[in-house]
């Protein structure tokens, strides 16, 4: 069998990406839509208004084409099927001597090429757009200054616990740098014994450790307490902002290479990393459960949906991707519970699909 496209292929595959398109678009606009109404609830805090709320969603159109693109593959690739079905063009396909497997093939190639720009989207575009978005909406209701405001951080570096009651993302004159304002320093010393604390007005992270200021540090020796002040040291620490940042912000939004950064923080000191490790395998699984997704639909378009209508095909469409979701989002609980591996958890329901396509396939080619 010959690998190359041919004519019936380019067909097929345009035929798809057309519904696959129109799909998508309809998804994204309603989720924008929905979305966006529910943004009014801000509007008029400080400086955020209609046009700051409506530039926010913009910013916000990549991550979400991220997000519901496998919907709208599974959805659009089986209406496209099924149209081509219902008007009898697979039957005259099949008769020029197409197997099933070229048809698929042409699917899964056709949707091959919007998977990977999708990953490249979910690697660039989207997690920028998103922290872009936040750093509006905080800009508008602050005055411009502070791009990103968080509260009551906890965070630990070896020996070391950190607690700021707040701090903020800032930007000026094309520098940016997160700052932390009244921030207590714990430090243990290796037999858990508070060794000692200090509290500082305010921290900022530069290249390479952090500006501490107006510090106040207590020593606790074995029989005596020592207090000193000091203007401005720097703490040389591996803690860097993009570690602090995605504590604060949703793993689901951050890139592959932030979510691992992230991942070896926090294995690095004893932490729980399950919610990073959950949404940065995640990533790695997102084009394979894309086609297998699809490819795994393909059987209907040979069997019931000739004789079904659009409403028929679209609402097997929705049924497949909710119990395919449904299905692994499970399986990743459950490894959250057992601490199993989360490559285990999002490939088994994988392979079930697949499983269940290919008896179905060969069923249906009997």
């Amino acid at each position: 069998m010959r690998l190359l496209p041919k004519i019936h292929d380019v067909y097929v595959g345009k035929t798809v990406l057309g519904t696959v398109l129109l799909t998508w678009a309809v998804l994204l606009g309603l989720d924008f839509m929905l979305s966006f109404v529910s943004e009014f609830g801000d509007v008029g805090k400080g400086k955020y208004g209609f046009v700051q709320a409506l530039t926010y969603m913009i910013y916000t159109v990549p991550r979400r084409l991220h997000y519901l693109f496998p919907y709208a593959a599974v959805i659009g690739s089986l209406m496209a099927l099924g149209q081509l079905a219902a008007t009898s063009e697979l039957t005259a396909l099949r008769a020029l001597g197409l197997s099933r497997r070229r048809l698929s093939l042409a699917v899964a190639g056709a949707l091959a090429l919007l998977t990977a720009l999708m990953v490249l989207n979910g690697e660039s575009f989207g997690p920028w757009g998103q922290h872009r978005a936040e750093a509006l909406k905080a800009a508008a209701k602050s005055g411009n200054t502070v791009v990103a405001q968080y509260t009551g951080l906890w965070a630990r570096e070896g020996e070391i616990i950190l607690h700021a009651q707040g701090g903020q993302e800032r930007e000026k004159d094309g520098d940016s740098w997160l700052e932390l304002n009244s921030v207590t320093f714990y430090e243990f010393a290796d037999d858990g014994r508070l060794q000692s604390m200090a509290f500082a007005k305010v921290a900022e992270h530069r290249p390479g450790g952090w500006q501490l200021r107006d510090i106040t540090r207590t020593h606790f020796d074995a029989k005596s307490v020592r207090q000193e002040q000091v203007k401005q040291e720097r703490w040389e620490s591996k803690l860097d902002a993009a570690a602090l940042s995605a504590g604060t912000e949703r793993p689901r939004y951050l890139s592959s290479l932030d979510l691992r950064k992230a991942i070896e923080y926090r294995l690095r000191n004893g932490l729980d990393a399950s919610e990073f490790q959950e949404h940065y395998w995640g990533r790695w699984f997102y084009p394979i459960n894309v086609l297998a997704l699809c490819l795994a639909a393909v059987p209907f378009a040979f069997g019931s949906l000739r004789s079904g209508g659009m409403g028929k095909r679209l609402f097997i469409g929705i049924v497949f991707a909710l119990g395919f979701w449904l299905l692994q989002t499970q399986f990743v609980k459950l490894a959250t519970v057992y601490k199993f591996d989360y490559r285990i958890a999002y490939l088994l329901p994988t392979l079930i699909m697949i499983g269940v396509s290919a008896y179905l396939f060969k069923k249906r080619s009997g």
